[in-house]
């Protein structure tokens, strides 16, 4: 068996793993990028992509390219009982990018990939899964298998676990988690935008006593619908989450059709429904972020709620930061800076958590006075001067 050699090897080809393999690429570094995965993405689960992070995709021509297919948010509306309670504006949240953009994840990722592609095009290796690294002082082997079984290797100066929030890597470090799990249960879905007629550029929350509504306008005509749903409703199983190649189930559909109609006056068409998933929340943060020539980023580093959307774009940040530091650690040969890094990165992890957390508390189902009190702070703090402080944090402008 033939050992190959790499400056880095990244270990998963999501989103984050293919930014940092573009970003080392674009800096001249040898890197590989091993997927598990054997088919083109598909599905939709995260998309926002907030100032940030576009900001950060320009260092490899991405930006431009993710914003001719995206719808721009440029405004946060919230509502409760058919009522506005008031109107967030991103204007100020970036002195480039004032809005948040939406797309279908496996779009970004398929622009991530072509962005690595044209850099390094044998980078990406779709069918190979990491079994075993085996580290030393000044290199690390890397020991997986391809998409017949077939055993590979690679020699490495450092590896980099970007395979998510169940990371192999992680594990083969011996490195723990800690976190919680909470007991909120979402659904969330795409349909036919109902409310085209209104601000295609505008993101809505109604927050009425039966718990949340979310919803995101999407690309070619499409709305994001997001639920919080009781403890015990069928509809927030996880185990009834559908892919988009499979095509959501219609009663399921309805199902949630119907709550954001009850909830909200707002009617999506069942059949127009191209994506269903129930999800949990938890909240995860890695003991160590690095080990020797081996560190860790994105969900395999820390895990937040996705209610806010900063879960993708800390990732994206992640590798932001550490390209860098890796290819001159790769030129230098230093073992790498992670102590530095690891407390920027879990810094940033805690506040984007903390945020996360206050959105799941306002979506809380709250009837009585407890929820007309809800509504008037909100009423209040949206007609304040200082709402575009308010918008930053959302925007990630922190970041």
């Amino acid at each position: 068996m033939t050992t190959d050699r790499t400056d880095v090897l990244v270990v998963g080809g999501g989103p984050v793993g293919l930014f940092l393999g573009a970003l080392l690429a674009a800096r001249g570094t040898a890197v590989q990028v091993w997927e598990r995965r054997t088919s083109d993405p598909v599905g939709s689960r995260a998309i926002g992509i907030h100032p940030p992070s576009l900001e950060a995709f320009a260092a490899v021509g991405l930006t431009q390219a993710v914003l001719d297919e995206s719808v721009l948010v440029r405004t946060g509306v919230a509502r409760s009982r058919g009522r506005v309670l008031g109107t967030l504006s991103f204007a100020g949240a970036s002195d480039t990018h004032p809005y948040v953009a939406t797309l279908d994840q496996h779009r970004t990722e398929h622009l991530l990939r072509a962005r690595l592609q044209a850099t390094a095009p044998d980078a990406l290796r779709t069918g190979t899964a990491l079994v075993d690294l085996d580290r030393h002082p000044d290199h690390v082997v890397a020991t997986g298998t391809d998409r017949d079984g077939s055993p590979v290797t690679v020699r490495a100066s450092f590896v980099v676990g970007a395979d998510g929030a169940r990371s192999v890597v992680r594990d083969l470090l011996g490195v723990g988690t800690t976190g919680r799990d909470y007991p909120d249960r979402y659904v969330m879905g795409d349909f036919a935008d109902p409310e085209a007629d209104d601000d295609r550029s505008a993101a809505l929350v109604d927050v009425g006593s039966s718990g949340v509504v979310e919803s995101f306008p999407l690309p070619h005509g499409r709305r994001r619908y997001v639920a919080l749903l009781p403890e015990g409703d069928p509809l927030a199983d996880p185990a009834g989450s559908v892919s988009a190649a499979d095509g959501p189930d219609a009663h399921r559909a309805s199902r949630l059709a119907s709550v954001v109609r009850d909830r909200t006056g707002v009617a999506p068409d069942p059949a127009t429904c191209s994506m269903l998933s129930a999800f949990g929340v938890r909240r995860r943060t890695a003991d160590r972020v690095g080990v020797g020539r081996v560190v860790l980023v994105g969900d395999a580093a820390h895990e937040i709620s996705p209610i806010g959307g900063q879960g993708m774009n800390l990732g994206w940040l992640d590798a932001a930061d550490l390209a860098p530091l890796l290819a001159e650690a790769v030129r230098s040969g230093a073992a790498g800076p992670w102590p530095a890094y690891a407390r920027r990165r879990q810094a940033a992890a805690r506040r984007a958590g903390r945020q996360a957390e206050a959105n799941m508390a306002l979506g809380r189902a709250v009837p009585g006075v407890v929820g007309v009190g809800r509504e008037a702070l909100l009423r209040s703090v949206l007609s304040l001067p200082t709402s575009g402080v308010l918008a930053r944090l959302y925007a990630m402008a922190w970041a």
